[in-house]
């Protein structure tokens, strides 16, 4: 299938999208609403198709790249599931140098999450991307399957589950001991959630298009926070000058980007919501955050 971009779809088309990737509705309702947009000879069905994850588009780095070392390696989580499988990559060679846990959509560790933990281990650090699917068999190779499993998971227990990662990454004998989060979606949220949890023992956090936490929460946060919103994804990015606010108010260092004319999950390549110039200039946020905050 030719990649397909935002800009040839009606943005009403991707809100409903939108709506259907963060559950809000099923994949019928989708198909019901989404036939008013069914025209010459397009149905609902194929444009469900054209907007859906076609991860043949993720691969930046290949698994094999010879930069890089990748694993799967499991973390015990008594507080949370029990345990949790990751996928962990370094830098051909390295020794000790800075971690990066990356958290994961709504749908588990797809593709293209393992692509971006490749990609941060090209830029010198050791990446571990956990899969909160664990515990129900992991990441079933369907996005939607995915996130049907996603949803039955008791969210305190998922929390326990990425800080476990996130400690288990963080204490390595070939870790510095400075630990960032990057997350995507729900990942972004998690980012978020892990800098309450975790305060200084989180270096630095970047979160894409994640919910921000309440007032009462940030205030726990210690991490300098560099967030990464779409100007259309309003349902998100909407929250984020009270965020600011706050963050302001704490003395947390943090930087806000909000990339015009975007939609929720334009860092994701494999959708035409990608976004690719949006994509580049937050990932050389993302780098430069971590660069600043786990090398110092």
């Amino acid at each position: 299938m030719d990649r397909k971009k935002s800009s040839d779809f009606p943005q009403e088309l991707l809100n409903l999208y939108d709506g259907y990737v963060h559950g809000r509705m099923n994949r019928r309702a989708f198909l019901d609403k989404a036939q008013s947009f069914a025209v010459g000879g397009v149905t609902a069905a194929m444009l469900f198709d054209m907007l859906k994850p076609n991860y043949a588009w993720a691969t930046q780095v290949p698994p094999d790249d010879k930069r890089i070392v990748a694993e799967y390696a499991m973390v015990l989580s008594p507080q949370g599931n029990g345990s949790i499988k990751g996928y962990l990559v370094r830098p051909a060679g390295a020794t000790k140098l800075p971690v990066v846990l990356v958290l994961h959509e709504n749908r588990g560790l797809n593709p293209y999450i393992e692509d971006v933990a490749r990609r941060v281990a090209l830029a010198n650090f050791i990446a571990f991307a956990p899969d909160a699917l664990t515990s129900v068999g992991g990441y079933p190779g369907d996005d939607e399957k995915g996130l049907v499993l996603y949803r039955g998971i008791d969210n305190a227990k998922m929390r326990q589950d990425f800080l476990a990662a996130a400690m288990w990454l963080k204490s390595r004998a070939d870790s510095t001991g400075k630990l960032g989060a990057v997350g995507f979606c729900a990942g972004g949220t998690m980012v978020n959630q892990l800098a309450v949890l975790m305060g200084a023992e989180l270096a630095a956090g970047v979160p894409f298009y994640g919910s921000q936490p309440s007032a009462a929460d940030t205030a726990r946060i210690k991490a300098p926070i560099n967030a990464q919103y779409a100007e259309l994804d309003a349902r998100i990015t909407d929250g984020w000058p009270a965020f600011d606010a706050e963050l302001t108010a704490q003395h947390v260092p943090h930087e806000g980007h909000i990339y015009k004319a975007t939609n929720h999950g334009f860092h994701n390549d494999t959708t035409p919501r990608y976004d690719e110039a949006a994509a580049k200039e937050a990932w050389g946020h993302t780098l430069g955050w971590f660069n600043k905050y786990l090398r110092a």
